[in-house]
């Protein structure tokens, strides 16, 4: 089983390239925001809370996030493989992934990060929020706030993964396939 954490800050490219990943290895896509958001559109208690604080740029708790994990992996379990978007965000989050990933006899195979300046980032998120209809991506300061939050907290979890020696850094910025060529011959080589 292939499992893959595809790692960045916001606007890094991670959907666009989970999407291409997901056709060529036939993985299952577990998107944190797609999974919350889906709650939100529901109108859940959970995707009240949800929103209230995505909109503020803040991080949903961590037990509601490895619960709707548990539910994906267990409602798949013939799956070729998942990849994983927008999580863990921490290394308290990496740690219970890999704990929940065991007790499906399964782990994580590399995680690979995409690097992009936040000045293009900003630029990405103020233009996917002209057609997302997302508030926190149509608002200069939430989007420098998310990075922030990124670069304190998330980016932790890169040392987490080094330490396993399934981290791997690849630059976000250029042409879409290019990108997606350099990361197939990375999870070729070493997931």
């Amino acid at each position: 089983m292939l499992n893959i954490v595809l790692f960045g800050p916001p606007g890094a490219g991670k959907g666009t390239q989970s999407q291409k990943l997901i056709t060529h290895y036939n993985l299952v896509h577990l998107s944190t925001g797609d999974l919350l958001r889906a709650q939100i559109a529901q109108g859940t208690e959970l995707g009240l809370t949800a929103k209230k604080l995505m909109d503020e740029g803040l991080l949903v708790p961590d037990s509601v996030v490895i619960g709707m994990i548990d539910s994906a992996l267990s409602t798949n379990p013939t799956a070729s493989g998942f990849i994983f978007d927008g999580f863990p965000r921490t290394v308290a989050q990496a740690q219970s992934l890999d704990d929940l990933l065991a007790r499906h006899e399964a782990t994580i195979g590399c995680m690979i990060a995409l690097e992009v300046v936040e000045e293009e980032l900003v630029a990405r998120l103020l233009e996917r929020g002209k057609t997302s209809n997302r508030p926190d991506d149509q608002n200069e300061e939430k989007i420098r706030r998310r990075v922030h939050v990124y670069n304190t907290e998330t980016a932790q979890v890169a040392s987490y993964y080094a330490a396993q020696n399934k981290f791997h850094s690849l630059n976000g910025i250029g042409e879409i396939d290019e990108i997606f060529e350099q990361i197939t011959q990375l999870i070729d080589k070493a997931c």
